[in-house]
């Protein structure tokens, strides 16, 4: 890292924190020789249960397969539906079709780049049929069965959960939530991924809480998904060579458990410090006049949590110019995401195009995250808004 170089994130100061206990936990690892699930795995899970106030936490591969497998435990299979937003990382969507099931779309509310719960009823009632006796919601479209909602909490920020679970109940629909990036946010109070049936988790090194490689849990209130989750990750597999249902190879090893236990209890002072980071910039942005329609700042929902995985800014416009302009002048950004999903080569063949859904592409133009880690200096900060302020100054 070169001098007046700022990353996007720098992991290695993170590193320089807590070096002696991450080194300390993977000697007991290996010194114990139990890799694969084992008692560190288990103390690991049971941390993050009492974190975000589940019963139930497993830990799997990664972030994907606790979608995938929290899906499956729901019973989401060939010829449903699952509604999501079309703003996210590939994943979501994903997910959803490696489960075997279809992607719905929905458009997302511009000041949060959630799931937008008055899309999500529009949805439902125009473009869905719902059967009273056999309690089934129809996609006219597809013809497929909603099983599922799956909403985002995107870049740490709470979705909004009431609407969506109040939808939810009024039609069977299970809730799976993507807390990928909100380990710690909170919606009034409950803790993102412990609202609906399940949550998801990812583990990976850019995450609030990351490993030092692939890892992931899957949340639950629901004993009956934790224990069909717990069976999934390990082939269907009670006991050995005895196999109840196909599952998947999916398991969290005590290295990264080990790992991460130590990360979790450093976690709480991380996140107030990116909460911290993100107020600073607010309060620069405005001192610079640029908050009055140059940058749209990140918001926090009123009674919400956000956790700041990513701060993000939009730029009308200017964007990519922007992008340009801090890389060349060492400061590291990035975009997420370049692509709504309805407008991935791979999902053509659900009839999606370009003006479908405005705010998600609108979004997808205009975002941009700087950084925001917890090691970020006041100074460092000062010095990207007036790299910006430069831009639109000059």
């Amino acid at each position: 890292m070169t001098s007046g170089t700022i990353p996007l994130l720098d992991l290695k100061a993170q590193y320089r924190t807590i070096g002696g206990q991450v080194r300390r936990a993977v000697r007991d690892s290996l010194r114990n020789q139990e890799f694969i699930l084992g008692p560190a795995v288990e103390s690991f899970e049971k941390a993050v249960a009492s974190y975000v106030g589940t019963p139930d936490a497993v830990g799997v591969a990664n972030g994907t397969d606790a979608l995938i497998l929290s899906l499956k435990a729901v019973g989401v299979g060939p010829g449903d539906a699952v509604i999501t937003t079309t703003f996210s990382f590939f994943a979501t969507a994903g997910s959803i079709c490696n489960a075997g099931a279809r992607p719905v779309f929905v458009d997302i509310d511009p000041a949060t780049y959630n799931l937008d719960p008055g899309a999500l009823t529009r949805l439902v009632r125009q473009d869905c049929a719902w059967d009273a006796g056999k309690r089934a919601l129809t996609h006219r479209p597809s013809g497929c069965r909603v099983r599922a909602i799956l909403p985002v909490h995107l870049f740490g920020q709470p979705a909004e959960m009431d609407p969506i679970m109040h939808l939810a109940k009024e039609h069977d629909l299970a809730v799976i939530e993507d807390a990928a990036q909100a380990i710690g946010a909170r919606d009034h109070g409950r803790s993102c991924g412990a609202i609906g049936d399940a949550g998801a988790l990812s583990f990976f090194p850019s995450k609030n809480l990351g490993g030092f490689g692939d890892g992931g849990m899957v949340v639950t209130k629901r004993s009956d998904l934790a224990a069909r989750v717990r069976l999934l990750r390990v082939h269907g597999s009670p006991k050995r060579d005895h196999h109840v249902m196909v599952g998947t190879n999916s398991r969290l090893d005590a290295l990264q458990a080990s790992i991460l236990s130590v990360k979790l209890s450093h976690l709480e002072r991380w996140t107030e410090r990116r909460r911290a980071h993100a107020a600073l910039y607010g309060s620069l942005f405005r001192r610079a006049g640029l908050a009055a329609g140059a940058l749209g700042l990140p918001t926090e929902r009123p009674g919400c949590r956000h956790v700041y995985n990513q701060y993000v800014v939009r730029v009308p416009d200017k964007r990519d110019r922007l992008e340009q302009h801090l890389k060349e002048n060492g400061i590291g950004c990035a975009v997420y995401y370049r692509r709504a999903l309805h407008l991935q080569d791979c999902f053509k063949h659900l009839g999606c195009g370009a003006g479908d859904f405005p705010e998600a592409e609108r979004a997808a133009s205009e975002v941009l995250a700087l950084p925001v880690y917890p090691e970020l200096k006041a100074t460092q900060q000062r010095r990207v808004v007036s790299v910006i302020q430069a831009l639109f100054r000059g």
